[in-house]
Formats: C-alpha cells, sequence, structure tokens
C-alpha cells in the first residue's frame, strides 16, 4: 500500500483531456471513449475523479483549444486541477485536494504519454502514491519527425516500463480499461 498514511481512497486522475491537446493524437477517439467509461465506473463507484488541466503560451486558458473536449463531462462539483509544469503535482493545489479526500491510490488517464503522463506518475510514485496507468486510457500526438518512436510505441514502452516499475511500501501498475476495479 501507499507510503501515505491515513490515505486509504483511491481516485481517477484525467490529465489534459482538451481539445488541443488530443487533437490529432493516437487513437483520440478510442482513448477518450476509454476515459469516458473510467469516469462513469468511478463515479458509480464513488471514487473521486480529479479533472487536471495544462494552460501555457500554446494553450491560453479559456481558448477553444484549452477547453476539456466535449465528449467528456466535468461534474462541477468534481476538483479541477490547473497546472503549466508536465508533472500535475509541481506549483499546484493536487496534492491538497487528494489529501483532503484520504487518497493514497491513483489510477491516472489522459495525455500527453511522453510528457504530462510519465511526468504525473513518476511524480505521484515519488511522492508516495500508488500508481496505476490504464494502459489504454492514455495517448500522444506522433512526434517521430524529432526522433521519438511513434506514439503507439511510445505508449506500450510507457505500460511496459510502469508495469514493472518497483519502490519501497508503494506499488505500480499497469491494467486495462475493463479490468479497472476501483474497489
Amino acid at each position: 500500500m501507499s507510503t501515505l498514511s491515513d490515505r486509504p481512497n483511491t481516485a481517477l486522475v484525467v490529465i489534459d483531456v482538451q481539445n488541443g491537446v488530443v487533437e490529432g493524437t493516437h487513437e483520440r477517439d478510442q482513448t477518450v471513449a476509454n476515459i469516458s467509461s473510467l469516469v462513469g465506473k468511478a463515479r458509480a463507484g464513488g471514487v473521486p475523479v480529479v479533472w487536471v488541466q495544462h494552460s501555457s503560451k500554446h494553450l491560453v486558458k479559456d481558448s477553444d483549444e484549452w477547453q476539456l473536449v466535449p465528449e467528456l463531462d466535468r461534474d462541477e462539483s468534481e476538483p479541477l486541477v490547473h497546472k503549466t509544469f508536465a508533472d500535475s503535482f509541481e506549483d499546484t493545489d493536487l496534492e491538497d485536494v487528494l489529501a483532503k479526500g484520504g487518497i493514497g491510490r491513483l489510477f491516472v488517464s489522459g495525455a500527453q504519454t511522453d510528457e504530462c503522463i510519465r511526468s504525473t506518475i513518476h511524480g505521484a510514485f515519488v511522492r508516495g502514491y500508488d500508481v496505476t496507468l490504464v494502459a489504454d486510457a492514455h495517448t500522444t500526438e506522433d512526434l517521430s519527425e524529432w526522433g521519438a518512436p511513434p506514439p503507439d510505441k511510445v505508449i506500450a514502452h510507457t505500460n511496459l516500463y510502469w508495469e514493472n516499475h518497483t519502490a519501497p511500501g508503494r506499488t505500480a501498475g499497469v491494467q486495462p480499461t475493463k479490468e479497472v476495479d476501483f474497489s
């Protein structure tokens, strides 16, 4: 279990599933559908859904590109964390949101695999959280022009190494959407 004392609860974290972030990403529609399914499962099970929304000079707050994709419907009661760095914990109130909910176990979904997803899962893990990456609920764009592997390989590699990630007192894991059990 998590190294965070008195944090028995679980949350689903949805990172940067915004119009300007996921447009043109690998298997965008299926990934968004899987995230929508996870949100439904979490809500049905009384598991908090925490939304993370990025802004930058290329993703201007309140612009159409900055908005969450229309297929996902954030409930106003669900926390929304605003960030400007890849790691969703960096200079945000995410830690406070999770602490208030007694949350020590995270299921992570969203975009982009090779930046904000990786940074956040590592950031959570080193902060003491148990972290499960949902294998088919994160995506990225094609950055092979700049030397990166194709997006399907980036996603597969991230799933592979996270499935085998270890540290004392914490767990890392990978599960497909259909196998996620928030209990």
